[in-house]
């Protein structure tokens, strides 16, 4: 049994069974990847995949036990390269982060900007994505931090440490009749076509909770992921815009209103997550309280050594956490 050959098994099933599109990712063959997952099974006595002529269709009981398995070697396998890195030249290597369009343009670049000054050996790699795209490159370990809202929740294996909170802005062009009001309400905005985010992404859960418990149901004209592609349609005149207030720029924005709608949905919490596996190096500690102060390096330890989410939640239970 080789390592290799747990790698081609596990990116197998991570690609749909998809045995070329696997070979591409690896930079190999497709006859050179059958081959070797062939030899794996004659070795163990099992199948590891169903087949239809050559295609693979299905992962069998005993696939799904050892392909699980191939993914913990795997993860223990990079951590042992990790941790050869660190006390070779703990300065050095490279930080992958996966995240979602709102966090990369509006949030992380002061984070991103010190940590580069700190660490200029350390290469940086952004991968931006849906917040459930997101969550799986972390649990996969194909990213060393996923950074969202929602999503995370959904994978137990992965580390998630609250980061900051925040809120939502009512975006309107200059003039607007709900700029003359002294306080927004949800009916107040209901009244108007609704420009937002897609379901599942920078809080929207939260945003259509909070209409569906007043009984209202706006008229949601358009949706996209992201905040700039909102504002231009309100800027074309499709609605008015609700948005992550961190995502309204004041200099930059100046044809456009924002107007706090804080009061009138409840807050959001912005995550950083990783898998429990993850050996982290010493810059990664780095780069977690760059982006989050209240992070420490002994609070994320004790974090990813407690064995459930209800354990970290106690730990993190009386910090309060920043606003943005």
């Amino acid at each position: 049994m080789k390592l290799q050959q747990l790698r081609y098994i596990w990116e197998v099933a991570r690609h749909d069974l998809n045995v070329s599109a696997t070979a591409e990712w690896l930079y190999t063959s497709q006859p050179g990847v059958s081959k070797q997952i062939r030899m794996l099974e004659d070795e163990l006595g099992v199948q590891i995949f169903l087949r239809s002529g050559k295609q693979l269709t299905a992962v069998t009981p005993a696939g799904e036990a050892i392909i699980a398995l191939a993914g913990k070697i795997l993860a223990e396998s990079d951590n042992i390269k990790r941790v050869a890195k660190e006390f070779s030249d703990h300065r050095r290597g490279s930080l992958s982060i996966a995240t979602t369009h709102t966090q990369a343009r509006y949030v992380l670049p002061p984070t991103i900007k010190a940590f580069a000054a700190k660490y200029p050996e350390v290469s940086l790699h952004m991968h931006q994505g849906s917040p459930m795209q997101i969550a799986e490159l972390a649990s996969r370990h194909n990213v060393d931090f996923a950074i969202a809202t929602e999503a995370l929740e959904l994978f137990d294996n992965l580390v998630m440490l609250p980061c900051y909170r925040w809120n939502r802005s009512i975006i309107v062009p200059p003039g607007h009749p709900l700029t003359k009001l002294t306080k927004l309400s949800l009916q107040d905005v209901a009244n108007y076509p609704l420009v937002t985010y897609v379901f599942g992404f920078t809080g929207r859960s939260q945003l259509d909770e909070a209409f569906r418990a007043q009984g209202l149901a706006p008229k949601v004209v358009f949706t996209a992921t992201d905040a700039d592609v909102i504002k231009t349609y309100v800027r074309l005149g499709m609605g008015i815009g609700i948005v992550a207030t961190l995502a309204y720029d004041r200099d930059e924005d100046t044809d456009l209103v924002a107007l706090d709608a804080s009061h009138l949905f409840s807050y959001s919490i912005t995550k950083i997550g990783f898998s429990r596996n993850t050996m982290l190096r010493g810059f990664m500690y780095d780069f977690i309280q760059l982006f989050a102060p209240h992070l420490t390096r002994d609070l994320v330890e004790q974090a990813a050594a407690a064995q459930d989410k209800e354990a970290i939640d106690a730990l993190m239970r009386g910090i309060e956490l920043p606003a943005h």
